[in-house]
């Protein structure tokens, strides 16, 4: 009996991309013989197994593939080329709810949807008050869906999902549904999962939760697989991606080393340009000072959005003054998505004396320290101030300049990790 139990095997999935609509009629009725249409690979040739009791994520930059791979495992696409051998039951977690009747009761899409993904009522009679339980949504579960609110439509169509018990299961972006607290739940039942030995296929951006739950990672990039193995490896090869440092093996030879090309590229463009930064950042300043580029460093010290929870890092900034400045205060600050602000110093908190700048005059500054803030989301935004003539004036602010991810494989409450050290006699 194969311990395999998700087969992917030279999958690509090729779209036809037309110029107007009419291009597509005339080849449709055998009108024209000409290729109106250019060839997009969603995928192109990619390969892995998933073995049984395996848990295994799939990541990469949107558009990378991911989300097609699965749809093509569970049969809602059809693969251009290649084949998929599956063995064992499927629950998929992809789009919630996507078979729900919208005139139809909760109770009733409970039914329509477990009769969908092959149980008989007896089975679905057998599930029912645990997947009432899990969704706790109350008597509206005796209300048509149409009624509902996105959380509890959600909250339905992943209890159903999660409680059939299937041999694999597959997860597609879907454990931040509803309120903190069922979220809670939801990773719970993930657990439970893994310490019952089930086949699992993750994809998410959330690379804490790649970190903490995957034996194995796939990565993808523009529908091709570009690697596969460790899941802290393969996070760390998906931050080179993201800011473009990634090379091909294969096109390294005759190349210098990783760390003299990381000079080389730096030197050529500004180190910004390595970094997701926000189209919409608010501006403004007198100008009399400019930040003209700034970075995020890793550890490494590698440009990157991404930096591991625990690990040092830095961020920089270059600022030029276009005016004899006094006593110039650089600052950086990092925010969480709704607007506070978590933590940040400057150079004058820090006591830090800067000495009178002149016109035409160039400084770099690094704040270097220890991240501790937990995983999630955060805006860094930077700031050059300080006194001109006696009186305080705002150089140059760059506020929610870039997105920093913090990643790790562990979890903490609030918004920073104290690193407490626990004994139990």
């Amino acid at each position: 009996m194969s311990d395999i139990a998700i087969s992917i095997n030279d999958i690509s999935k090729v779209y036809k991309l037309y110029d107007n609509p009419m291009d597509r009629l005339k080849e449709s009725l055998g009108l024209t013989r000409q290729k109106k249409y250019k060839e997009h690979y969603a995928l192109d040739h990619v390969s892995f197994q998933v073995h049984k009791g395996e848990t295994v994520g799939i990541i990469g930059t949107n558009g990378a593939g991911k989300s097609t791979i699965l749809k093509i495992i569970t049969g809602v696409l059809s693969p251009t080329q290649g084949q998929v051998v599956v063995d064992g039951r499927i629950s998929a977690l992809l789009e919630l709810g996507a078979g729900f009747n919208q005139e139809y009761s909760g109770i009733e899409n409970v039914y329509l949807n477990g009769t969908m993904i092959g149980f008989t009522k007896e089975e679905i009679d057998a599930k029912l008050q645990d997947i009432l339980d899990f969704a706790d949504i109350g008597d509206f579960v005796y209300q048509p869906v149409k009624t509902y609110s996105s959380g509890m439509f959600v909250r339905l169509a992943f209890a159903v999902a999660i409680n059939i018990e299937p041999e694999i299961l597959i997860v597609d972006e879907a454990l931040s549904v509803g309120d903190v607290f069922f979220q809670a739940k939801c990773y719970r039942k993930f657990e439970e999962f893994k310490k019952m030995g089930k086949t699992i296929l993750f994809v998410s951006h959330d690379l804490s939760s790649i970190g903490k739950y995957c034996d194995r990672v796939v990565l993808l990039n523009q529908g091709k697989k570009l690697a596969e193995g460790d899941a802290k490896e393969m996070v760390n090869l998906y931050r080179r991606v993201m800011v473009n440092q990634y090379e091909d093996p294969a096109e390294k030879e005759d190349s210098t080393s990783s760390e003299d090309n990381q000079q080389v590229t730096e030197a050529k463009e500004p180190m910004k340009n390595s970094l997701n930064l926000n189209p919409q950042l608010l501006e403004y300043g007198s100008k009399l000072a400019v930040i003209e580029d700034f970075a995020v460093r890793d550890n490494t010290g590698m440009i990157t959005n991404i930096i591991e929870k625990g690990q040092d890092f830095s961020v920089d900034m270059v600022v030029r003054f276009y005016d004899d400045i006094s006593d110039p205060i650089f600052a950086f600050t990092i925010k969480d998505l709704k607007g506070t602000e978590i933590t940040g110093t400057n150079t004058m908190y820090e006591n830090i004396p800067i000495q009178p700048q002149k016109k035409g005059d160039v400084r770099k500054i690094r704040f270097s320290q220890k991240m501790s803030l937990v995983d999630g989301e955060y805006m860094v935004c930077l700031g050059c101030t300080g006194y001109k003539d006696g009186d305080f004036t705002v150089f140059h602010r760059l506020y929610d300049v870039c997105s920093l991810t913090v990643i790790s494989g562990k979890r903490s409450v609030g918004y920073y990790d104290m690193f407490a050290e626990v004994t139990v006699k």
